[in-house]
């Protein structure tokens, strides 16, 4: 089985996916280094010189590739599932699951305000109020896709171990 974690940056996926993987002896893929080692350049470089167009387009071109991996974890980036047709691509992978990890506007704000510098989509904006206003029109965007997986963990009242409990219950 293949498991696909969605949500906004910030919502844990890479974390989680982490340790999840340990816990059931799976392969963690993060879908954005994924895609840094089959371009040659950072995801924030890629952005720089690029453009987002190209990422995307990269993006949708190895998303096909590494949904294939059996007793795989796979953190996909915040705005994977959201572009083109990859929502059918994870949707109609054989064996595979996909887990939205549900983090509040207000928490997602807080964790992502200290590393924004690191984060291409949002390195510009300044205040904290921005930030907030920025994640809530894309999470308002995106909620309808995310909503779309066959598991949703609402991850605001837990630690990261409660949240991988929290999948392991609904997957076994």
């Amino acid at each position: 089985m293949t498991l696909i974690l969605v949500g906004y940056m910030g919502s844990g996926k890479s974390s989680v996916g982490k340790k999840l993987s340990k816990v059931v002896n799976y392969n963690f893929i993060d879908f954005d280094t994924y895609i840094e080692e089959k371009v040659g350049m950072k995801v924030s470089d890629i952005f720089k010189t690029k453009g987002e167009i190209f990422f995307r387009k990269q993006e949708h071109l190895y998303l096909k590739e590494v949904i294939t991996k059996r007793k795989a974890i796979v953190a996909l980036g915040g705005g994977t599932p959201c572009y083109g047709n990859n929502l059918n691509i994870i949707k109609e992978a054989e064996h595979s699951k996909m887990i939205y990890l549900k983090s509040s506007i207000s928490n997602l704000t807080e964790r992502l305000f200290e590393e924004k510098s690191s984060r291409p989509l949002i390195s510009h904006i300044d205040t904290k109020e921005n930030l907030l206003e920025f994640i809530g029109k894309h999470v308002f965007e995106r909620a309808p896709i995310y909503e779309q997986a066959d598991i949703i963990i609402k991850t605001d009242a837990l630690s990261l171990d409660k949240v991988v409990e929290s999948v392991l219950l609904e997957l076994f």
